[in-house]
């Protein structure tokens, strides 16, 4: 065996014998570094003749090329053997039981919304439904508004642009429209809930562009204002979980009621907390009244035989009354603190009862 055969064996048992990547690394450097073994051999090519230089030039690249492939190929195990070490090391027991952290939570105007839908549903309410864009007839003209009303106006209305026709559709300031488009659709009977997104021109702590909405109707020859009183008292108790709440109702105006009111419970201010159902202070919570001959009219409905209830709460003031929520723009910012602060977990949220079982009409 020759001396260069030689070197070339010992050199890459040292590569063989290296343990680990740092070891293998100190043999690279004591090899091929810069005072290393080869380099060193290589160095002496400069005083050799040139016959005998070019034969040691290709054995001296031989052997380098051969121990720089030896050391890449170990390098290449160990890494490797390295990698599976630390997944063996780190691996996941997936015997043990799953965290009791759940992401999810339902949104407390969207459980308000489902609280409010049940307990009307299992008053006899059916759910109806209509579009978020509309005309100004089922808007404005069919409930009875004039034409020079405030709401009418741009502050208060988002108008869009106009149709080549001139006409322009709104996004709608209140649900009233679905009631009108029932009427229209459905002859009385009719006993309708009807929840929903609504716009208006205001933004603070109480108001939002975009807020939701839950009116009712009914419709009927027989059914009055003591109806009306009956039935929003027992839903104020029953969303509230209160066996008794002190309840008013005062005169009002709406263009599409007659005679209004506007509902107030009995709550008490102190210390900046508010309690519902107990003091001697009161709190505005809806308006209602009595279907207006003229909507009636609009809707080919003759006011001479039938006649009956309106009334319209704001879902997110519910929610912020019952949840205790002080500001109303926090509903739409997207928080995951305030969602896991304020929101339900799924499967495990307050009881309203059966909830809406109803057949026919516009269902959610």
């Amino acid at each position: 065996m020759t001396e260069m055969e030689t070197l070339q064996q010992d050199l890459l048992k040292q590569v063989e014998n290296a343990s680990n990547l740092a070891e293998l690394d100190a043999v690279r450097v004591s090899v091929l570094g810069k005072k290393g073994i080869i380099t060193e051999k290589m160095k002496t090519l400069g005083s050799m003749q040139p016959e005998e230089r070019k034969v040691a030039g290709q054995q001296f690249n031989l052997l380098k090329e051969a121990v720089a492939n030896a050391i890449e190929s170990k390098k290449q195990s160990l890494e490797d053997a390295e990698i599976n070490a630390r997944l063996a090391k780190e691996a996941v027991d997936i015997t043990l039981p799953v965290r009791p952290e759940t992401q999810g939570r339902i949104h407390p105007l969207y459980q308000t919304y489902d609280e409010v839908i049940a307990i009307f549903g299992q008053m006899g309410f059916e759910l109806a439904e209509g579009p978020d864009i509309e005309d100004d007839f089922h808007n404005f003209t069919a409930l009875n508004t004039p034409k020079n009303h405030p709401a009418r106006q741009m502050q208060d209305t988002f108008y869009l642009q106009a149709e080549e026709n001139g006409e322009r559709f709104i996004v709608r300031t209140q649900t009233s429209a679905v009631q009108i488009r029932t009427m229209e659709e459905k002859k009385p009977p009719i006993r309708i809930i009807v929840p929903g997104r609504t716009y208006r021109c205001d933004y603070d702590a109480t108001h939002a562009p975009m807020f939701h909405q839950v009116e009712g109707l009914v419709v009927d020859t027989v059914t009055n204002m003591a109806h009306l009183k009956g039935c929003l008292i027992e839903f104020v108790k029953t969303f509230f979980e209160l066996d008794k709440v002190p309840v008013r109702f005062r005169p009002s105006f709406f263009p599409f009621t007659e005679p209004s009111a506007e509902m107030d419970i009995g709550c008490s201010r102190q210390n900046g907390e508010l309690k519902i159902g107990e003091g001697n202070d009161w709190l505005e919570i809806l308006g209602c009244g009595m279907v207006h001959p003229n909507v009636l009219k609009a809707c080919n409905i003759d006011p001479e035989v039938y006649q009956g209830f309106a009334f319209g709460i704001g879902l997110d003031r519910l929610a912020m009354l019952k949840y205790a929520i002080p500001d109303l723009r926090t509903f739409f910012e997207s928080d995951l603190r305030w969602m896991k602060h304020y929101g339900f977990v799924p499967l495990d949220i307050p009881s309203v009862g059966a909830g809406l079982s109803m057949t026919g009409g516009n269902k959610r």
